[in-house]
């Protein structure tokens, strides 16, 4: 099996200011964090991804940054982030933190030195126009929002980029001392003892010129002085571009990814929600078929829901209408012309069936699954918050005052709690769950554990087959002798399979996992699956 520990990982993305409360100021925080390691270690993830947790404003969920060498007093302190490392580090679990290096905060100090004074080092830091530019209403990242680009700023007598929102000034990465700085802020945390980055909006920081190409020299530049600091570190790129500029991003010198070691897989994304909308899983077959091959040690990082909107602006008017339709029928469901602000539970209508077929459809794809806290119980979102923030809301412990998540009053709560339908916390919480072997966190403990004991899904060969059922993807996975056949039913009519022409050889096969008790023995002639079932079936030969 290839030594690569990203490559049989799976990542849980946190934010530490919605997971657990220490203090009882009502913002979660490091020790908070440190003190569920015990819950997450039993989960059955071994990877943290933290949100931003540096000192920031607010303004954007921490993605507004002003010092990226501190963190934010309401999380704790470098100690405190030091005794969280050490804490996850016993339990086997690895941290990789947001690097957030495409924009800063404009409360930053080097900011505000910029717009102060024309002649300061850090004016060429960021990216300025004397004159309004043409562009100023065009390519926003969050349309209908922030209706421009660029803004003029009085102090400084000049327009500012701002791809993202106005108070999120974009660095001019073209400036040979602003990536020595990105270096050095990620050899900093390095040191302390992280396992990696998650790059945060990569073609963004990688623009250069006037012509805004990419700079793909930067990846490749960073890759190597991260690899320098630590061998095993572990880039994470955010790059939701087009099949051709894929392999950019990874690098392929003698074969083998120069550059970044993970993108997150947006095609495969928006491929299983057209999927599961239509009850079709054509979409995937033809996604899997048009990605490119990937080099030695690349990885693709799976995922079902992320910390920001479901964005489907790679599918054609008509499939992004079709899932609309499914999952996001409302307009305050919908968000930026292009997504789904919604948690994953109730875009399937909160059917257990269909919650574990799409995630056992993610696990068992190729590639490392990442996980949003709060999935494995399967919370809802607050679509009374603006934007994103709707599935930004706190973890829900126990159906206790506050969730479990904080004592203070739920005026000083970073974030409302869900307190009411079918998701608020007295309904959807840990303790509830974890006392009940029948429910959505004890069967994600089950299929996570599960999934530790087929390295074939990280590091192995996966080949789609043919079957006579439409509504059926069936696909092998193979490493090093081991085979394993995954069924998936997206369909809520029960069908039955003839998989011996299929998948050829001698095989006994064994039932590792499905969404129910299908027997002790596995018949390939006829192999059942229910309605919206789902199947991981073991190959010896």
């Amino acid at each position: 099996m290839p030594g690569r520990w990203y490559r049989n990982a799976v990542i849980y993305s946190v934010d530490v200011r919605l997971f657990q409360d220490s203090d009882g100021d009502g913002i979660g925080d490091l020790p908070g964090l440190t003190k569920r390691l015990d819950y997450l270690s039993r989960l059955g993830v071994n990877t943290l991804w933290l949100n931003p947790v540096h000192p920031s404003p607010g303004a954007d969920g921490g993605y507004d940054i002003t010092d990226y060498y501190a963190i934010d007093p309401c999380l704790g302190d470098l100690g405190d982030f030091a005794l969280f490392l050490a804490e996850a580090g016993e339990r086997g679990l690895r941290v990789i933190m947001d690097l957030v290096v495409n924009h800063t905060s404009d409360q930053h100090p080097w900011f505000r030195a910029a717009r102060e004074d024309p002649a300061s080092d850090h004016r060429d830091w960021y990216v300025w126009s004397a004159v309004e530019p043409p562009d100023r209403f065009s390519g926003q990242v969050f349309p209908g929002v922030e209706k421009e680009t660029w803004t003029y700023d009085e102090q400084a007598g000049a327009w500012y980029r701002h791809r993202f929102y106005r108070t999120e000034p974009d660095l001019n990465t073209d400036h040979p001392a602003v990536r020595r700085e990105i270096g050095k802020i990620a050899e900093f945390w390095l040191r302390l003892g992280v396992a990696g980055f998650r790059i945060d909006a990569a073609p963004f920081l990688i623009e250069t010129g006037q012509q805004r190409l990419p700079d793909y020299r930067f990846l490749r530049d960073l890759r190597e002085r991260v690899s320098w600091r630590a061998g095993d570190a572990v880039l994470l790129a955010e790059a939701n571009v087009a099949d051709a500029e894929l392999l950019e991003y990874f690098g392929s010198a003698d074969g083998t990814s120069s550059r970044t070691t993970m993108l997150f897989a947006f095609r495969l994304n928006q491929a299983m929600m057209l999927a599961l909308a239509r009850r079709d899983p054509q979409p995937i077959r033809d996604t899997l078929a048009a990605l490119p091959d990937l080099p030695a040690h690349a990885q693709w990082a799976t995922f079902l829901r992320n910390h920001d909107e479901v964005d489907l602006g790679g599918l054609s008017d008509t499939e992004r209408a079709d899932v609309f339709a499914a999952f996001g029928p409302e307009p305050d469901m919908q968000l930026y012309d292009r997504g789904i602000r919604r948690r994953l539970a109730p875009m399937l209508g909160g059917d257990r069936r269909r919650i574990e077929l799409a995630y056992s459809l993610q696990l068992t794809m190729a590639g490392t699954p990442v996980l949003r806290y709060g999935d494995e119980i399967g919370m809802g979102e607050d679509l009374q918050l603006p934007e994103r923030q709707a599935i930004r809301t706190p973890m829900q412990w126990d159906s206790g005052p506050g969730a479990g998540f904080s004592t203070a009053p739920a005026e000083r709560v970073i974030a409302p709690v869900i307190d009411f339908g079918e998701y608020a916390y007295q309904q959807v919480n840990v303790t509830d769950q974890r006392l009940d072997e029948t429910s959505v966190l004890s069967w994600f403990e089950r299929i996570l554990h599960t999934l530790r004991e087929c390295p074939e899904i990280g590091c192995g060969d996966h080949e789609m087959l043919t079957t006579e059922q439409r509504c059926v993807l069936a696909h092998l996975a193979a490493l090093d002798g081991a085979e394993t056949l995954f069924l998936h039913n997206l369909d809520d009519v029960p069908c039955r399979l003839d998989l011996r022409a299929t998948v050829a050889g001698q095989y006994r096969p064994l039932n590792l996992f499905g969404d129910s008790d299908y027997g002790r023995d596995v018949d390939l002639g006829a192999v059942a699956l229910n309605g919206y079932g789902y199947r991981w079936i073991r190959l010896t030969r």
